[in-house]
């Protein structure tokens, strides 16, 4: 899968994170195929979510591939993989040229419109070890994902994730911010997000 993308990406200069954008990993053109393959063949669920002792049905919707046994586990909810499709495999060998990682699973989201959402928090599950790499793929519309320092007020970063797009986040980052996908009320189409992470 070639295409170009930028050669200067975006790297944030900011406290207990290592956090760099890439706005055009995927051409356009590839973006747009691979987002109508991931729509259509992808075996979306959504689950229930409990908040404070109430449950709720999850503000969108999710699956989850990788190695075999490698299970998930996040807000009392547990996702067992699916296993790899040729899709999401060239796109995790594409992220795997620039990224110095083997990634065992893939979380996809699919915020279907304004009001899906992902709220605050940091991808620091015991499964993902210390120091997690996290690299994050958008597809579709573009949505506004925030970051907050856990201590330091002034610290907050806003990202509008571009379609085709590549965040990567690895070092302290998960130890030191949260980030989340907020709610809208503007006019916004579906968008797929794939993060790719390790479960050793």
């Amino acid at each position: 899968m070639k295409s170009l993308f930028d050669p200067e990406p975006l790297v944030f200069e900011v406290p207990d994170a290592s956090i760099i954008y890439y706005r055009n990993f995927f051409s356009t053109e590839e973006a747009t195929v691979l987002f109508d393959i991931l729509q259509k063949e992808i075996p979306w669920q959504q689950d229930n979510i409990k908040v404070y002792g109430k449950v709720y049905p999850q503000p969108r919707l999710t699956a989850l591939f990788g190695h075999e046994g490698k299970s998930y586990s996040y807000s009392n909810i547990t996702m067992h993989p699916h296993p790899w499709t040729t899709t999401l495999l060239q796109i995790k060998h594409k992220i795997e040229t620039i990224v110095e990682a083997n990634f065992s699973t893939v979380l996809l989201n699919q915020y279907r419109d304004g009001k899906d959402s992902n709220g605050w928090h940091a991808d620091n599950e015991k499964e993902l070890g210390i120091n997690p790499i996290i690299a994050s793929v958008s597809f579709g519309a573009e949505r506004m994902f925030q970051l907050k320092h856990n201590s330091i007020a002034n610290q907050k970063i806003h990202i509008p994730l571009a379609h085709g797009s590549l965040l990567v986040m690895k070092g302290t980052t998960q130890h030191f911010w949260k980030h989340q996908i907020p709610k809208t009320t503007k006019p916004v189409g579906p968008r797929i997000n794939l993060t790719f992470r390790i479960i050793p």
